[in-house]
């Protein structure tokens, strides 16, 4: 089209040329007249095409204006390692990428947050990022005034920062803060409520008696109250709203977030689209801190020696929760009833995992779990082990770039 109307417009340029070329001879015709040109050219077809060429141009000087290619595209291609940057455009000097300064890990409870608590201390003075802590453990509920307040100290730590806290997505925009990316990790919600169960009444491999210091007014009775009992007998610990626990870490602050309910599975999928960088699953721990380097290695460069490191890993066992047992069959399939959306929402950030893992060239690979936990089978209709073939033409480069965006 744009060959076409700039001869067109060339013709039109020629034609008084032409006019005052008559009474040159046709033997002179190659010193400036060309007869060759379209004689016959209406205005209506001129002004289209004009009209046309006009509208490219203001087009093109818009999308300059706003950003043009984006330029971190093209570094997001030769950092990804894609070979099609090459092929455009050849060999370029590495450059840093604007990767996020402000990261949040909102760490769900009983997720291996505390193993990855481990890791960002060590990472954080190997890179020299800001590593900001909570001490508060138990709020996760903020009322509007308190989101404020952790917004703003938040906000004004020293950047680059990695805050991390047992607390429910806070929506940063809404009180006018920049929003930051956000990361975390999900387990199986039947594993993640019986390693809390056993973990509030018996602690971990430390030894430091945290189950009396975390639940010093649990009777006797209820420190020994069998998991079957519990869960049959529809005592309110192992009943909802208090099974409802995932999903209120992606969903918000909002009070329909605490409900079970359709609406708060559907506002946590949003924000996982919308905010998350990555949400894992604890179960294929080692491609998520895989994917975690990949994506901030100005955190994360290096986790993968240090969490195979053999002192590393001792500290890690110290965390498992002791004296654990399964409940019985029927008791499983009464928890996952009570958990159903729990479970839809586990599938749906497993299933965008694995998806993304083949982005990367990442297999899924299924550990299985101890074997009473292996022997409870739920119908799961969202899962893939390997994700389809026709989403690993999806664009993962811009993927990257919208997060960085937002």
């Amino acid at each position: 089209m744009t060959s076409f109307c700039r001869a067109v417009e060339g013709g039109y340029m020629m034609k008084k040329q032409i006019s005052s070329c008559n009474h040159v001879h046709k033997n002179n015709v190659n010193k400036g007249c060309l007869y060759a040109v379209p004689q016959h050219l209406s205005l209506r077809d001129y002004g289209f095409c004009m009209a046309s060429l006009i509208f490219f141009c203001v087009g093109s000087l818009f999308y300059q204006l706003n950003g043009g290619p984006p330029h971190i595209l093209l570094q997001l291609r030769h950092y990804l390692g894609n070979s099609t940057y090459m092929d455009d455009h050849g060999p370029v000097s590495p450059k840093i990428l604007p990767f996020p300064s402000q990261v949040v890990y909102n760490r769900v409870g009983k997720c291996g947050s505390r193993t990855i608590v481990l890791l960002l201390r060590i990472l954080s003075e190997k890179h020299g990022f800001n590593l900001v802590t909570s001490d508060i453990h138990n709020k996760t509920r903020l009322t509007r005034n308190e989101q404020m307040e952790l917004i703003k100290n938040i906000s004004t730590a020293d950047q680059p920062y990695l805050f991390t806290r047992h607390v429910h997505f806070l929506n940063f925009s809404r009180f006018g803060a920049e929003q930051p990316v956000y990361i975390n990790i999900v387990r199986d919600p039947v594993s993640r409520f019986l390693s809390n169960y056993f973990f509030r009444r018996f602690g971990d491999w430390r030894g430091e008696q945290n189950h009396m210091i975390r639940t010093p007014g649990m009777k006797e009775e209820e420190r020994n109250l069998d998991i079957n009992e519990c869960i049959l007998e529809n005592y309110a610990e192992c009943s909802n709203p208090r099974l409802f626990y995932i999903i209120p870490y992606f969903c918000g602050q909002h009070p329909k977030c605490r409900d079970p309910g359709e609406w708060a599975l559907e506002r946590a999928k949003q924000n996982v689209n919308e905010n998350f960088l990555l949400v894992g699953i604890l179960e294929e721990l080692e491609d998520v801190l895989l994917l975690l380097e990949r994506f901030l290695p100005h955190y994360f460069k290096d986790v993968m020696s240090i969490y195979k490191n053999p002192e590393h890993r001792k500290l890690g066992n110290l965390t498992v929760t002791v004296k654990k047992t399964f409940p019985s069959p029927a008791a499983l399939q009464v928890l996952y009833q009570r958990m159903k959306y729990e479970y839809e929402f586990y599938y749906y950030v497993k299933e965008q995992f694995h998806l993304l893992k083949h982005k990367f060239g990442l297999k899924s690979h299924i550990k299985l779990q101890p074997s009473e936990e292996a022997s409870f089978t739920i119908s799961n209709p969202m899962e893939t082990e390997e994700p389809i073939e026709d989403e690993e033409d999806q664009d993962d480069e811009k993927w990257l770039e919208d997060i960085y965006k937002r």
